[in-house]
């Protein structure tokens, strides 16, 4: 007899933004197995009443997997796998290789900014089926799919990152993002802004996302510039996708630097002008503080800055930047060098901003976790619950099924992940039971890492994944790959 689970007299929110109902949802081998009323007195033949586990989740709301569509979770899926920032927010498919740091296809043993945002660790897989293989022995508590990063293609391919690629650069770059993309790979992320992508040209970019096009995956970009510059940089951005045939992403947007704060009321009539003509969508983290490595030039003097990790001052962790140039006696910029390497938390977005970009129907949630840094923003560990509690509960920025839909349906729909991001008979049971009255974040600057509440259960692949005291059962998280015609 096959064993099942039957999530009875629950809130079914199935992901598509449509309402919801109260009604049960029956788990069986993997998949969604039945969705209706009274599922008990249904129940399939295969399937005896001493086969079934019955939750009742009266009071409680039944909606699909989360799906974090901007991580950086390409290598502590597998020196972590249980995966507990995540699936404890009711996560279960990652998107990996964001902003154009991948952890494939490049071998390194040491890898070199901006790549350590991976870690300092080596980077072994050249290809998909090898980082593939070893997902598979470390079996992590979440599903991945893999974008393949710009900037790692550079490195794998190039000497001198300071200048554009050549020909025979070039066309290296294509063959390797080409064996990927056959490998499964969802398609290809830049991250322009980062020094070692900044100098490729938007031809170089085009010729690569139109490899992408071929396989059918998609293409998502950190903009060259997210401040002053950054409706040039949007223009660049959808030029890129629209000249190469493929769907933009245009990663964690916002309006960064005090001079800035307001302009996504500029911003986001560019992204639904160019919404008209092509596909586009977009991905925001709930907070008015983004994080990325140490930059001298993102140090003004005005915003505030908090020290995420430092090599050669660990001791200065979880410090701010006024107060570590304060005790050594010198200006922010100078500390700022002096911390180097490391990574902070930089407090440059308006909540207006935030809000704004968050209610927006081409939005999606993504938390943009750096899960390495000694000390992260607490977006690692509270992303989605701060979603629900802060801007559906609280503000009432929409409803409670459009936000489960920024987080589920709309995010596979576009990833093209098969199957995934609904409640849908047949379709694989990644499933969140949650307590609407309840659920909210529980990090914070001060203290990061600190379970969510309200995150009952979840499951993976139809198993028990995690329950709401911090529990991790089971860990059926797999390697999501592409479903999109070949060439």
């Amino acid at each position: 007899m096959t064993r099942a689970t039957l999530l009875e007299n629950g809130l079914v929110i199935d992901g598509t933004g449509a309402d919801g109902w109260l009604g049960d949802v029956l788990l069986a081998d993997g998949l969604i197995a039945a969705i209706g009323q009274n599922l008990r007195n249904q129940l399939p033949a295969s399937i005896g009443p001493d086969d079934i586990t019955v939750v009742d989740c009266t009071g409680l709301a039944i909606t699909p997997g989360f799906i974090d569509v901007h991580t950086h979770d390409d290598a502590i899926v597998l020196r972590h796998p249980d995966m507990l920032p995540k699936v404890s927010q009711g996560i279960t498919t990652v998107i990996a290789g964001n902003c154009g740091i991948s952890l494939l296809p490049l071998v390194v043993e040491k890898p070199e900014p901006p790549l350590n945002l991976l870690g300092n660790d080596s980077f072994q897989f050249d290809t998909v089926e090898g980082y593939e293989t070893a997902l598979a022995e470390a079996r992590p508590a979440v599903n991945v799919a893999v974008l393949i990063g710009h900037t790692t293609l550079r490195f794998a391919c190039m000497g001198d990152l300071s200048r554009a690629a050549s020909a025979d650069e070039l066309d290296a770059m294509c063959a390797l993002l080409a064996q990927c993309m056959q490998g499964g790979a969802a398609g290809m992320s830049s991250g322009l802004f980062y020094e070692p992508a900044f100098a490729a040209p938007a031809e170089e970019v085009v010729r690569l996302a139109k490899v992408v096009a071929r396989y059918g995956g998609v293409y998502s970009t950190h903009l060259r510039d997210e401040m002053a510059s950054i409706i040039e940089a949007l223009h660049e951005a959808g030029e890129t996708a629209f000249s190469a045939g493929v769907p933009l992403i245009v990663s964690h947007h916002k309006c960064a630097g005090t001079a800035n704060w307001g302009r996504t009321l500029e911003t986001l009539p560019v992204i639904e002008a160019m919404a008209r003509r092509q596909p586009v969508a977009m991905d925001v983290y709930p907070y008015v503080a983004g994080s990325t490595v140490l930059r001298e030039d993102l140090v003004d003097g005005v915003i505030d800055v908090l020290v995420s990790w430092s090599t050669p001052h660990p001791e200065m962790t979880g410090r701010t930047l006024v107060s570590i140039a304060a005790e050594w006696g010198i200006d922010q910029k100078a500390a700022c060098r002096r911390l180097q390497p490391g990574g902070a938390c930089y407090f440059q977005m308006h909540e207006d901003d935030v809000k704004r970009v968050i209610a927006h129907p081409l939005s999606m949630i993504g938390s943009d976790g750096l899960p390495h840094d000694q000390h992260p923003h607490p977006r690692l560990w509270g992303a989605f619950p701060r979603v629900l509690a802060r801007y559906w509960r609280e503000q009432k920025l929409f409803s409670l099924e459009t936000a489960v839909y920024k987080m589920t349906g709309l995010s596979a729909r576009n990833f093209r992940l098969h199957q995934r991001g609904q409640l849908q008979v047949g379709w694989h049971a990644d499933v969140v039971v949650l307590d609407p009255a309840r659920v909210r974040d529980v990090a914070s600057y001060e203290n990061p890492i600190a379970l969510s509440v309200g995150i009952e259960k979840v499951f993976v692949n139809g198993a028990l994944a995690y329950v709401g005291d911090g529990l991790i059962t089971a860990r059926a998280g797999r390697l999501l790959k592409r479903h999109a015609p070949q060439p």
